[in-house]
């Protein structure tokens, strides 16, 4: 059994992390963190854990994460690079939902999110993770740096036409139009996510510049190995859980022959966690609710130069927790979908 360790287990994330590890099969709920919580059963919390997880949150100092196998830091930016020396010293391996470790430029990260990288010898080992892109790199590593939600959807969207061996489209003018639940904003108190300002509204929001592009950007460009240039727009949705991103990319001349359902539908065959969807289709949001699943859909309009990619999944579950699991899974030699094939829930 793997000895798995949840430092910050209050949040959206956190609990989701229960709800998949508490089914785990190989999977031991042996520590969890919260300081304002210290001593709470963690079912008090979450009732719809009650008989599931028997564990209470204890303050970081009381809580064995050094007798961890892994630990899972579902964190504001910042915990995980504060704790990550200590735990990897006693051998522990480090999955951070956050994004202390997924941009390896340290002045891009202290740029967007404001403040110093403490630990930049271990950003250097750091393995980003997205198991579709990085399986065999997150097999060996110490520490893996999760990517983010909406990355997630951009990446894995873009992943086909940009990992073959020369362009298929302009790779310079690539564009996200993306929109989230609420849920993405966390659990915390916030004005904007409150029922009145959320419910009945729609709204675009960092347009001038969002955290997620320069992940996204470095990401793109370590698929092809060439320059990318991304647009990418948020947009908040009045619903509590789920991704849905539409993607466009110009086909270049040389590539208008290519059969691009075919690329997409070789690309993802053996990847248990992608469903590439017979042409013409139009994925939703609920398809893929509460699960890991991500689901695309290729359009050509009228047959002409420009793609449409259309990507849904849920940003709690394969764009964070579960995303977090699968990466546990390959880091420990597990069957990648081991815990993680629930069916979505409808409605």
């Amino acid at each position: 059994m793997i000895k798995v360790g949840i430092v910050g287990g209050t949040g959206y994330t956190g609990v989701e992390l229960l709800r998949l590890l508490a089914a785990h099969p190989q999977a031991e709920l042996t520590a969890i963190t919260s300081r304002k919580e210290d001593g709470m059963p963690v079912a008090d919390m979450f009732p719809s854990l009650r008989g599931f997880v028997k564990l209470a949150f204890s303050a970081p100092e009381k809580a064995r994460l050094t007798d961890c196998d892994v630990v899972f830091f579902a964190t504001p930016h910042g915990v995980a690079m504060a704790q990550a020396p200590e735990l990897l010293e006693a051998g522990v391996k480090v999955i951070d939902l956050a994004a202390d470790f997924r941009l390896k430029d340290t002045a891009v990260f202290e740029k967007w999110y404001g403040m110093p990288h403490s630990c930049p010898e271990i950003l250097e080992e750091a393995v980003y993770g997205l198991a579709e892109v990085n399986r065999e790199e997150i097999r060996k590593a110490r520490v893996v740096g999760l990517a983010g939600c909406y990355p997630t959807s951009m990446q894995l969207g873009f992943a086909p036409l940009l990992s073959q061996g020369k362009p298929l489209v302009n790779e310079m003018a690539l564009i996200a139009d993306c929109k989230s639940g609420v849920s993405g904003a966390g659990r915390k108190a916030e004005v904007g996510t409150l029922l009145a300002e959320a419910s009945d509204n729609f709204k675009a929001y960092g347009v001038k510049g969002h955290r997620h592009l320069p992940e996204t950007r470095q990401g793109l460009e370590a698929i092809s190995g060439r320059p990318a240039a991304l647009t990418f727009v948020p947009h908040l949705v009045p619903m509590i859980r789920g991704i849905h991103s539409t993607l466009y990319a110009t086909i270049l001349p040389e590539a208008r022959d290519t059969d691009f359902q075919a690329l997409y539908e070789a690309h993802y065959r053996d990847e248990p966690f992608i469903d590439v969807m017979p042409a013409g289709s139009h994925p939703e949001t609920r398809s893929v609710r509460a699960s890991n699943m991500l689901r695309i859909a290729v359009h050509r309009p009228d047959n002409g130069d420009q793609l449409v990619i259309l990507v849904v999944e849920d940003n709690l579950v394969k764009g964070a927790a579960g995303q977090g699991v699968q990466c546990m899974n390959i880091m420990f030699g597990l069957e990648e979908t081991m815990g993680l094939m629930q069916v979505p829930v409808l409605p």
